[in-house]
């Protein structure tokens, strides 16, 4: 019988090297024995996080994710092999961590979660991971880590840029805190649309492994009140500290979060120009400026001129754009920049800010049908 108050002949062999650590000893090791933590996402952040917490010893992991394998989850996703493919990656996942360490009692869970069944699932754990790709996930798992009283680790990727931070422990600050709003819909690619590095995953989730040890040992001060920030390009790193705004306090309950991350409501019409109206103002030599929001390889394949600002990088190149003259933005169809327009003029107080209406699109159709389309 597996005694959860001392530990085994194996497990003194199996955890000898974190036995002899200084300031980790059979206490520190039987915290992590005793502990349930659940990892909300065997992706790319999932899997480094799953197999390091399986190796560590916790004692009871529950493995949450609804997917399933594809070839494109590859080239991050180190737990799983093309023998695998359209299979479950919460079931792939355990069995293969059971073979890692059969001393950890693994539970799946395949329903999606949503606010339906979120503090029912992830009531009496000791650490929430937070291993999930898209904002509405996010915000859920913050406010049920705030309503069921469990500290939330926090991991994101995007291109070569990862983050890490420890929310909700013992008062410190919480997601709310460092976004108290969802970027709009399609301002931020996803990393389908953005990429991103192979081994950056392994990065950040070896990182969030940790700080879940961390926070169930108490070796080490965890990332509480602070945000990691990494670029893999260069090998910099940034503390960022995040003060607390108690915007815990405003969690009551869960909401219906794909619909507060969504388009928000219009309360007036956003400006838009027809296509017909940008060849007049370029006809004319009218002084405006032409903005396109587009990814430089959509540019290669066709452009109307104007000066790129891909969507990912707008919020850091704002002096770019000018605020004494009309400026239109652009881009395949409009919607993302229709999205820009409407998170400048909300977030940073733009009043000349024009839409092309149908974008590129609308332009081939109606202006000049040479241009390639997409």
């Amino acid at each position: 019988m597996n005694d959860v108050n001392q530990l085994s002949k194996e497990e003194r062999e199996r955890y000898s090297r974190h036995l002899v650590l200084p300031n980790f000893g059979e206490a520190e090791q039987l915290k992590l024995k005793n502990a349930k933590v659940v990892v909300v996402g065997a992706g790319g952040l999932g899997c480094p996080v799953l197999q390091y917490l399986t190796a560590a010893g916790i004692g009871t992991i529950s493995i949450f994710d609804h997917d399933v394998i594809s070839l494109s989850n590859l080239q991050r996703q180190i737990l799983y092999s093309v023998d695998e493919l359209n299979q479950s990656k919460a079931e792939v996942s355990a069995s293969k961590l059971k073979r890692l360490n059969p001393n950890v009692t693994f539970q799946i869970q395949k329903t999606k979660i949503d606010s339906s069944n979120a503090l029912q699932l992830l009531n009496g754990f000791d650490v929430i991971v937070d291993c999930t790709d898209n904002f509405p996930t996010r915000y859920l798992l913050n406010d049920a880590s705030v309503l069921v009283q469990t500290p939330l680790v926090y991991g994101s990727i995007f291109r070569y840029e990862g983050q890490v931070a420890v929310f909700n422990l013992n008062g410190s600050a919480t997601y709310r805190d460092l976004y108290p709003m969802p970027p709009l819909p399609d301002s931020v690619p996803s990393c389908e649309e953005g990429g991103v590095l192979g081994v950056l995953p392994g990065i950040i989730g070896s990182i969030q492994a940790n700080e879940t040890i961390k926070v169930i040992t108490g070796i080490g001060p965890p990332l509480a009140g602070k945000l990691l920030v990494l670029d893999a390009a260069t090998m910099e790193t940034q503390i960022v500290h995040i003060p607390s705004k108690n915007q815990s306090k405003n969690v009551l309950g869960l909401i219906d979060y794909d619909d507060f991350c969504s388009s928000p409501k219009k309360s007036t019409l956003m400006k838009e120009v027809t296509v017909q109206e940008l060849k007049a103002l370029k006809d004319s030599n009218a002084d405006f400026q032409l903005i396109d929001v587009r990814e430089p390889y959509e540019v290669d394949i066709c452009e109307i001129g104007g000066e790129l600002i891909p969507q990912a990088e707008v919020p850091h190149n704002l002096d770019k754009i000018a605020k004494d003259k009309q400026v239109v933005i652009h881009c395949r169809s409009g919607a993302r920049s229709g999205n820009m327009v409407k998170w400048l003029e909300s977030n940073h107080g733009f009043t000349n800010l024009y839409n092309l209406k149908g974008g590129i699109l609308a332009w081939a159709k109606e202006i000049d049908s040479s241009i390639p389309t997409y």
